[in-house]
């Protein structure tokens, strides 16, 4: 029977260590995934980053937005955008608010080929099985969210 009461500091500490351990082989394989079908429809995980991003938000940002938003350095999501932009996917424009950063702008072929991926990965993650109910899911976001707002950022974060 599972207890739902909290658990105290010394016990939550291991428990979540345990979420821990299998995010990072489960992102692995996910990237492997992704980067897997890249020779087929052109998306790295970097460059699928930018475009899922500016899929999310709807709306044209400049390089250090993106980079803030996902917790990227500028210097690599400058490259990612300069991957995307010779493959079309997205588009630079003239920023209002700042000369020198232009806003970088999802383009048609951008937004065909991160609807197209999620699609894929949407019909996949479908056949998880496990009888899984829409409160499990919650519950796991929620205590996603509560580790990812607990785990301090780094130095030089700000700087990116």
């Amino acid at each position: 029977m599972v207890d739902n009461s909290p658990l105290p500091p010394e016990q939550l500490g291991p428990r979540l260590a345990e979420v821990y351990a299998v995010l990072g082989p489960l992102y692995r394989r996910v990237a492997r995934l992704v980067e897997h079908d890249s020779p087929r429809n052109g998306l790295s995980i970097g460059v699928r980053a930018v475009l899922e991003r500016l899929e999310l938000t709807g709306a044209a940002e400049t390089v250090p937005q993106i980079a803030r938003a996902l917790e990227l350095s500028r210097q690599f999501v400058q490259r990612m955008v300069n991957d995307a932009l010779e493959q079309d996917f997205v588009a630079l424009k003239p920023n209002p608010a700042h000369r020198r950063s232009s806003l970088v702008e999802l383009t048609e072929e951008g937004r065909a080929a991160i609807n197209a991926l999620q699609r894929r990965e949407h019909d996949a993650m479908g056949r998880v099985g496990g009888d899984l109910t829409d409160a499990e899911i919650e519950t796991t976001l929620h205590v996603l969210r509560h580790m990812l707002a607990a785990v301090p950022e780094t130095e030089g974060e700000n700087s990116r």
